[in-house]
């Protein structure tokens, strides 16, 4: 009889692939929120027809919580790893090469950042980051879901001191609707969100009419937005990364596009950048500001890593230029997969 490997499937249901004769059954079951088990996988449908998978340790935790999927995985690979509405979010090895993306060429190409809007990141991972950066007063983390801070909280012990650092304002609510009752500006909004799915909690937020009515608003004067874009790669930039990036170009003056590979993914990633203040890309300007401002050494990035990362590929770069869809609630664009509501 062959070995019996446990999948535990996109939305966090547990399902058994048996290599075993046709007259053999196999049947394996998980309980419990932390379970050994050497012949578990974990397996992201990233497509009908493709799917990403890697073995486990064990399973931290798994759940559904009044928004999302959740499930906190210990990998061989990759280490423990965030997975919401069963797409992966963040890997232990490699989630410096994202958040360093996501936070710091914003902060880097403002004057002199002093606040931080961070939406989502309930796994503390963005304001980690922004903390690092010596001008920071106050970085407000904005997450609509408890369980998932909770447990990151608890599990995720690179972000401790983080979530233990006086400036880090933690509140759980709806980004949107914080925005729009706070009456602060700030220098930086991040967009740190769950990517698009059909049914999930944060769709909205990639809206143009969120942009130019609510988050703009909210942004200081020289301020800068920068969000997560999605999937970025020749097959997928398609999904969701033009339309983010087209839609945010009809909010802002300046507008740039950049991308990285990030291993745990198994994709090239993308991000958006845009402020009504040109960017200075310089290399050498970027690299002196990162000695000067940053408490430590960054892992991924450098100016020139940055400015090589705004040059798209052929292919991507022609798409961005002719993308003509604007993202709405109406005519919205999604990733494979869907959300807790659409499920219910």
């Amino acid at each position: 009889m062959g070995e019996a490997v446990e999948f535990f499937d996109c939305n966090c249901f547990s399902k058994v692939h048996c290599e075993a004769q046709p007259d053999q059954h196999l049947v394996m079951t998980m309980e419990g929120n932390h379970h050994q088990n050497d012949g578990t996988w974990f397996e992201e449908e990233i497509d009908d027809d493709l799917r990403w998978s890697f073995a486990l340790n064990s399973v931290l935790h798994k759940g559904t919580s009044e928004y999302q999927d959740i499930a906190l995985l210990d990998t061989k690979k990759f280490g423990k790893v965030l997975v919401i509405d069963g797409k992966m979010q963040s890997a232990e090895v490699d989630e410096f090469i994202y958040h360093e993306c996501l936070i710091h060429p914003a902060l880097l190409c403002h004057p002199n950042p002093k606040t931080v809007f961070i939406m989502g990141g309930g796994e503390g991972s963005a304001a980690r980051e922004a903390l690092r950066h010596k001008s920071i007063d106050k970085v407000v983390m904005c997450d609509i879901d408890q369980e998932v801070v909770d447990f990151c909280r608890r599990y995720l012990t690179a972000n401790h001191d983080a979530f233990h650092n006086n400036k880090l304002h933690l509140v759980i609510n709806d980004a949107k609707a914080e925005l729009e009752e706070r009456k602060e500006k700030f220098d930086i909004i991040v967009g740190d969100l769950a990517d698009p799915v059909e049914g999930g909690p944060c769709y909205q937020l990639y809206t143009k009419s969120f942009y130019e009515n609510i988050l703009k608003p909210k942004l200081s004067d020289n301020g800068i937005f920068v969000t997560q874009a999605g999937p970025a790669g020749v097959f997928t930039h398609k999904e969701v990364f033009s339309s983010i990036y087209n839609t945010i170009k009809q909010v802002f003056k300046y507008v740039l596009a950049y991308t990285a590979h990030v291993p745990s993914f198994a994709d090239t990633w993308g991000w958006v950048i845009a402020s009504d203040q040109p960017f200075c890309l310089d290399a050498g300007k970027i690299d002196k500001k990162m000695a000067e401002r940053i408490e430590g050494e960054l892992l991924y990035l450098s100016g020139a890593s940055f400015f090589s990362s705004t040059i798209l590929n052929k292919t991507v770069a022609k798409t961005l230029k002719n993308e003509t869809h604007v993202y709405t609630e109406e005519d919205a664009r999604f990733i494979h997969g869907h959300g807790v509501a659409y499920r219910n």
